[in-house]
């Protein structure tokens, strides 16, 4: 079989894998949840059986299991070419994607403090696969690094200089692998170079983000010091006041309480009170449960204020863009949406919508729309496959 490349995404308690071939084809899927738990299973695309893993199974154990499946079907007959690390966090240190060696080790451990829940769960996926093939080159492709062309007015925060120049606080951005693919995709779909194309991409998912892309550069985003930052998600707040730390505070709810509450307990959850799930909000809202209206209400509103605010560092528009599961599925989201966005003069066909672009080459806006509306399926992992290749290459 030709050269192959592994793309690996870990969560704190998953594992999610690709094969490519060396066309950056994807040839297979895997996914293993609840690592760490009794119940702990894999599964591979395209394959019924189920793989139950031992108690308390940690990602080594499921990559094992996941590659044995492809090698014992002939997927995986030699070792990869290469191996595409998704790291969320890659601070200063990281402009592109970057083969792992020791000093790159040492710097995404360093990023740890600024992503705590992601970076360290990412080495942990470095570390599984070095143990499983040695001797394959391994890239590290940062969430952060699409956005290290921000400019200082986008990125630092209104606060003492000192707090950016002694710790690195400063706005990063994330999900920059998929405003990337936004990019390129929109790009060729409108018939022009990357170089040449400015958009506003809307990254909307359980985690969402927006992106200002001024000729072919991320110029402003949501997201900032941590994936917290921005828009309403499906169990983060988004954007607060911080007084509300200090008022929480004098309830007597501790750093460690707030903070689970704005990343796991808040947002589409918080606001409905039953689910952070967008399918299931839509289904509650048409049966009358007025708070799950209401989360879709402030959702799809924070989102138009945000679109508002991108145009802010734009000298044109070629394209709106909607990804990620909420925005490539959601045509109640977006048509909400663009409805807050009249004034700027963007509108939607109906019919066009509701097929999801599919029938329009990702097409929705009307026809007397000011501006390009797309809805475009990410592909985060082929973005990590082709980088991981080149890197290796390089390298």
């Amino acid at each position: 079989m030709e050269e192959t490349i592994l793309v690996i995404n870990c969560g704190s308690s998953s594992l999610k894998i690709a094969l490519f071939d060396g066309q950056l084809n994807k040839v297979s899927s895997g996914l293993a949840e609840r690592l760490g738990k009794d119940d702990a299973f894999a599964t591979v695309k395209g394959r019924e059986e189920r793989i139950d893993l031992s108690a308390g199974a940690g990602h080594k154990e499921a990559l094992n299991a996941l590659v044995n499946v492809w090698q014992d079907c002939g997927l995986l007959d030699e070792t990869p070419a290469a191996i595409g690390h998704r790291v969320v966090h890659g601070g200063e240190t990281f402009r592109e994607a970057a083969p792992i060696n020791d000093d790159a080790l040492a710097a995404i451990k360093n990023c740890a403090s600024l992503a705590p829940l992601h970076n360290p769960v990412n080495l942990t996926g470095i570390e599984a696969t070095t143990a499983l093939f040695p001797d394959v080159p391994q890239v590290a492709v940062f969430d952060t690094a699409f956005h290290h062309t921000l400019p200082p007015k986008a990125y630092l925060y209104a606060l003492p200089r000192q707090l950016y120049n002694d710790w690195g606080i400063r706005r990063y951005g994330f999900h920059g692998t998929s405003h990337q693919f936004m990019l390129t995709e929109t790009a060729r779909i409108l018939g022009k170079t990357p170089a040449t194309t400015s958009i506003i991409s809307a990254h909307l998912g359980n985690g969402c983000s927006i992106t200002a892309i001024r000729d072919g550069n991320s110029v402003d985003t949501s997201m900032g010091l941590t994936p917290l930052e921005g828009l309403v998600m499906g169990t983060r707040s988004g954007d607060v006041d911080p007084g509300l730390f200090d008022f929480l505070a004098n309830k007597d709810m501790n750093a460690e309480q707030v903070h689970r509450m704005l990343n796991k307990e808040s947002g589409l959850l918080g606001l409905s009170g039953q689910t952070n799930d967008m399918r299931a909000l839509c289904e509650l809202a048409d049966h009358g449960h007025e708070p799950s209206q209401t989360a879709i209400d402030v959702f799809c509103f924070r989102l138009a204020r945000y679109v508002g605010a991108m145009m802010a560092s734009l000298a044109h528009l070629d394209a709106l863009v909607f990804t990620g599961g909420i925005g490539e599925n959601s045509s109640l989201v977006r048509k909400r949406t663009l409805e807050h966005l009249g004034l700027f003069g963007f509108t939607v066909d109906g019919e066009l919508n509701n097929h999801h672009g599919n029938i329009s080459n990702g097409q929705i806006e009307g026809a007397d729309s000011r501006f390009r509306v797309l809805v475009i399926p990410t592909n985060e992992e082929l973005v990590i496959a082709r980088e991981a290749l080149v890197a290796s290459r390089n390298g």
